[in-house]
Protein backbone atom coordinates (compact mmCIF):
# COMPACT_ATOMS: atom_id res chain seq x y z
CA UNK A 1 0.00 0.00 0.00
CA UNK A 2 1.06 3.48 -0.58
CA UNK A 3 -0.56 7.30 -0.11
CA UNK A 4 -2.17 5.87 3.13
CA UNK A 5 -2.14 9.75 4.61
CA UNK A 6 -2.43 11.51 1.02
CA UNK A 7 -3.59 15.29 1.87
CA UNK A 8 -3.52 14.42 5.44
CA UNK A 9 -2.01 17.25 7.63
CA UNK A 10 -0.37 16.02 10.38
CA UNK A 11 1.75 17.55 13.68
CA UNK A 12 4.55 15.18 15.36
CA UNK A 13 6.52 16.76 18.36
CA UNK A 14 9.43 15.70 18.87
CA UNK A 15 10.53 14.55 15.67
CA UNK A 16 14.04 15.19 15.41
CA UNK A 17 15.08 12.04 16.52
CA UNK A 18 14.25 8.44 17.90
CA UNK A 19 10.30 7.63 17.74
CA UNK A 20 9.40 10.90 16.81
CA UNK A 21 11.53 11.02 13.72
CA UNK A 22 10.71 7.16 13.13
CA UNK A 23 7.10 8.46 12.97
CA UNK A 24 7.61 11.73 11.21
CA UNK A 25 9.59 9.71 8.21
CA UNK A 26 6.73 6.91 8.06
CA UNK A 27 4.10 9.37 7.84
CA UNK A 28 5.95 11.64 5.27
CA UNK A 29 6.50 8.13 2.79
CA UNK A 30 2.43 7.69 3.41
CA UNK A 31 2.15 11.49 1.66
CA UNK A 32 1.00 13.23 4.66
CA UNK A 33 1.36 17.12 4.67
CA UNK A 34 3.64 17.08 7.83
CA UNK A 35 4.33 19.83 10.33
CA UNK A 36 7.97 18.54 12.19
CA UNK A 37 8.63 20.20 15.78
CA UNK A 38 11.24 19.57 17.83
CA UNK A 39 12.49 22.08 21.17
CA UNK A 40 15.92 21.33 19.34
CA UNK A 41 15.36 22.53 15.84
CA UNK A 42 18.76 21.29 14.72
CA UNK A 43 17.67 17.63 15.19
CA UNK A 44 15.23 17.99 12.14
CA UNK A 45 17.51 18.22 9.34
CA UNK A 46 16.62 15.41 6.88
CA UNK A 47 13.00 15.51 7.68
CA UNK A 48 11.58 16.02 4.57
CA UNK A 49 8.51 17.85 5.83
CA UNK A 50 6.17 20.70 4.61
CA UNK A 51 7.34 22.98 7.68
CA UNK A 52 10.20 22.18 10.29
CA UNK A 53 9.55 23.95 13.16
CA UNK A 54 11.14 24.68 16.82
CA UNK A 55 8.10 24.00 19.58
CA UNK A 56 8.66 23.98 23.26
CA UNK A 57 5.80 21.80 24.06
CA UNK A 58 5.45 23.52 27.74
CA UNK A 59 4.62 26.88 26.54
CA UNK A 60 1.37 27.64 25.38
CA UNK A 61 2.00 30.75 23.94
CA UNK A 62 4.34 28.81 21.67
CA UNK A 63 1.43 25.83 20.44
CA UNK A 64 -0.46 28.79 20.20
CA UNK A 65 1.62 30.82 17.77
CA UNK A 66 2.42 27.27 15.77
CA UNK A 67 -1.27 26.89 16.07
CA UNK A 68 -2.08 30.45 14.33
CA UNK A 69 0.62 29.45 11.49
CA UNK A 70 -0.43 26.29 10.32
CA UNK A 71 -4.15 27.12 10.38
CA UNK A 72 -2.69 30.06 7.88
CA UNK A 73 -0.94 27.51 5.59
CA UNK A 74 -2.67 24.10 5.87
CA UNK A 75 -5.63 24.67 7.68
CA UNK A 76 -6.90 22.13 10.17
CA UNK A 77 -4.89 19.56 11.58
CA UNK A 78 -6.31 15.39 10.57
CA UNK A 79 -3.21 13.89 12.98
CA UNK A 80 -1.70 15.23 15.48
CA UNK A 81 0.90 12.98 17.25
CA UNK A 82 2.71 13.75 20.96
CA UNK A 83 6.01 12.16 20.97
CA UNK A 84 7.84 14.61 23.40
CA UNK A 85 8.98 13.24 26.68
CA UNK A 86 11.00 12.28 29.29
CA UNK A 87 12.41 9.86 32.32
CA UNK A 88 13.28 10.33 35.29
CA UNK A 89 15.20 7.76 36.88
CA UNK A 90 14.41 6.81 40.48
CA UNK A 91 12.01 6.02 43.24
CA UNK A 92 9.74 8.17 45.30
CA UNK A 93 12.70 8.83 47.15
CA UNK A 94 14.93 9.85 44.73
CA UNK A 95 12.11 12.69 42.93
CA UNK A 96 12.02 16.17 44.66
CA UNK A 97 9.19 18.34 43.94
CA UNK A 98 10.73 20.27 41.08
CA UNK A 99 11.29 16.58 39.21
CA UNK A 100 7.80 15.50 39.64
CA UNK A 101 6.46 18.85 38.49
CA UNK A 102 8.97 18.66 35.19
CA UNK A 103 7.83 15.34 34.45
CA UNK A 104 4.48 16.47 34.56
CA UNK A 105 4.74 19.05 32.66
CA UNK A 106 6.56 18.11 29.90
CA UNK A 107 4.94 14.31 29.79
CA UNK A 108 1.57 15.34 30.48
CA UNK A 109 0.53 18.97 30.51
CA UNK A 110 1.84 19.16 27.16
CA UNK A 111 -0.59 16.71 25.79
CA UNK A 112 -3.06 19.07 27.46
CA UNK A 113 -2.09 22.02 25.66
CA UNK A 114 -1.42 20.56 22.68
CA UNK A 115 -4.78 18.70 22.50
CA UNK A 116 -6.83 21.51 23.41
CA UNK A 117 -5.46 24.11 21.08
CA UNK A 118 -5.61 21.78 17.94
CA UNK A 119 -8.97 19.59 18.81
CA UNK A 120 -11.34 22.93 17.39
CA UNK A 121 -10.13 22.71 14.20
CA UNK A 122 -10.58 18.76 13.94
CA UNK A 123 -14.23 19.33 15.63
CA UNK A 124 -14.80 21.86 12.56
CA UNK A 125 -14.44 19.16 9.70
CA UNK A 126 -15.78 16.55 12.02
CA UNK A 127 -12.25 14.17 11.35
CA UNK A 128 -9.27 13.80 13.15
CA UNK A 129 -6.83 11.20 14.61
CA UNK A 130 -4.67 12.12 18.05
CA UNK A 131 -1.83 10.02 18.91
CA UNK A 132 -0.41 10.08 22.34
CA UNK A 133 3.15 8.31 22.90
CA UNK A 134 2.50 6.93 26.25
CA UNK A 135 4.83 3.71 27.85
CA UNK A 136 4.26 0.15 28.90
CA UNK A 137 5.36 1.59 31.95
CA UNK A 138 2.24 3.11 32.93
CA UNK A 139 -0.79 1.67 34.46
CA UNK A 140 0.20 -1.40 32.56
CA UNK A 141 3.56 -2.71 34.12
CA UNK A 142 5.22 -0.97 37.30
CA UNK A 143 9.36 -1.18 36.72
CA UNK A 144 11.90 -0.27 39.13
CA UNK A 145 13.41 3.71 39.21
CA UNK A 146 10.47 5.00 37.67
CA UNK A 147 8.27 6.63 39.88
CA UNK A 148 7.54 9.78 38.09
CA UNK A 149 7.58 8.74 34.62
CA UNK A 150 5.48 5.28 35.00
CA UNK A 151 2.81 8.29 36.63
CA UNK A 152 2.54 10.61 34.26
CA UNK A 153 2.40 7.83 31.30
CA UNK A 154 -0.76 6.30 33.35
CA UNK A 155 -1.73 10.03 33.21
CA UNK A 156 -1.45 9.83 29.80
CA UNK A 157 -3.40 6.61 29.32
CA UNK A 158 -6.30 8.24 31.47
CA UNK A 159 -6.09 11.61 29.41
CA UNK A 160 -6.27 9.69 26.01
CA UNK A 161 -9.46 7.92 27.34
CA UNK A 162 -10.99 10.96 28.01
CA UNK A 163 -10.55 12.53 24.91
CA UNK A 164 -11.67 9.46 22.76
CA UNK A 165 -15.15 9.52 25.32
CA UNK A 166 -15.79 12.91 24.68
CA UNK A 167 -15.62 13.01 21.38
CA UNK A 168 -16.08 9.66 19.72
CA UNK A 169 -19.83 11.19 18.06
CA UNK A 170 -17.98 13.49 16.62
CA UNK A 171 -15.22 12.41 14.60
CA UNK A 172 -12.45 12.47 16.63
CA UNK A 173 -10.52 9.66 17.42
CA UNK A 174 -7.67 9.46 20.15
CA UNK A 175 -5.50 6.46 20.98
CA UNK A 176 -2.11 5.75 22.90
CA UNK A 177 0.88 3.76 21.92
CA UNK A 178 2.78 2.50 24.72
CA UNK A 179 6.19 1.17 23.36
CA UNK A 180 8.74 -0.94 25.84
CA UNK A 181 12.13 -0.15 25.19
CA UNK A 182 13.36 1.10 22.58
CA UNK A 183 16.45 1.91 20.60
CA UNK A 184 17.05 5.83 20.87
CA UNK A 185 19.53 8.72 21.30
CA UNK A 186 18.02 9.29 24.64
CA UNK A 187 18.16 5.96 25.75
CA UNK A 188 22.14 5.62 25.09
CA UNK A 189 21.94 9.47 26.83
CA UNK A 190 20.53 7.07 29.96
CA UNK A 191 22.75 4.30 30.25
CA UNK A 192 25.55 6.25 29.55
CA UNK A 193 24.25 8.39 33.00
CA UNK A 194 23.83 4.85 34.53
CA UNK A 195 27.27 3.33 33.76
CA UNK A 196 28.47 6.80 34.82
CA UNK A 197 26.80 6.84 38.25
CA UNK A 198 27.25 3.01 38.77
CA UNK A 199 30.87 2.60 37.64
CA UNK A 200 29.67 -0.16 35.19
CA UNK A 201 30.27 -0.81 31.63
CA UNK A 202 27.67 0.60 29.19
CA UNK A 203 27.30 -2.55 27.92
CA UNK A 204 26.64 -4.37 31.30
CA UNK A 205 23.96 -1.38 31.96
CA UNK A 206 22.57 -1.94 28.64
CA UNK A 207 21.97 -5.73 28.80
CA UNK A 208 19.52 -4.90 31.94
CA UNK A 209 17.74 -3.00 29.30
CA UNK A 210 17.61 -5.71 26.94
CA UNK A 211 17.19 -8.87 29.78
CA UNK A 212 13.77 -7.02 30.87
CA UNK A 213 13.07 -7.27 27.31
CA UNK A 214 11.21 -11.17 27.06
CA UNK A 215 12.01 -11.34 22.90
CA UNK A 216 15.36 -10.72 24.14
CA UNK A 217 15.90 -7.46 22.19
CA UNK A 218 15.67 -3.76 21.90
CA UNK A 219 12.73 -2.60 20.01
CA UNK A 220 13.37 -0.34 16.53
CA UNK A 221 11.77 3.25 16.89
CA UNK A 222 10.38 1.95 13.13
CA UNK A 223 8.53 -0.94 14.68
CA UNK A 224 6.75 2.11 17.15
CA UNK A 225 5.86 3.98 13.81
CA UNK A 226 4.52 1.38 11.93
CA UNK A 227 1.69 1.23 15.30
CA UNK A 228 0.85 4.72 14.82
CA UNK A 229 1.09 5.56 11.17
CA UNK A 230 -1.89 2.67 11.40
CA UNK A 231 -3.64 4.36 14.00
CA UNK A 232 -3.15 7.36 11.90
CA UNK A 233 -4.87 5.95 9.01
CA UNK A 234 -8.13 5.65 8.05
CA UNK A 235 -7.49 1.96 8.09
CA UNK A 236 -8.15 2.22 12.00
CA UNK A 237 -11.13 4.13 11.63
CA UNK A 238 -12.95 2.41 14.19
CA UNK A 239 -10.56 2.18 17.25
CA UNK A 240 -10.07 4.56 19.63
CA UNK A 241 -9.63 5.08 23.54
CA UNK A 242 -7.15 2.61 23.52
CA UNK A 243 -3.42 2.38 25.04
CA UNK A 244 -1.80 -0.18 22.27
CA UNK A 245 1.08 -1.74 23.04
CA UNK A 246 4.33 -2.23 20.92
CA UNK A 247 6.61 -3.94 23.78
CA UNK A 248 8.12 -6.94 22.50
CA UNK A 249 6.17 -8.96 25.35
CA UNK A 250 7.37 -6.24 28.62
CA UNK A 251 3.50 -6.53 29.72
CA UNK A 252 3.12 -10.35 29.77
Amino acid sequence: MSGRLQGKVALVTAAGQGIGRAIAQSFIAEDAIMIATDLAEETLDGVNAEERRKLDVCSSADIEALARDIARKFGALDILVNCAGYVHQGTILDCADKDWDFSFDLNVKSMHHMIRTFLPGMLEKKSGSIINISSAVSSIRGVPNRYAYGATKAAVIGLTKAVAADFIKQGIRCNAVCPGTIESPSLDERITALSRESGRSFQSVQQDFIARQPMGRLGAPAEVAALALFLASDEASYITGQAHLVDGGMAL
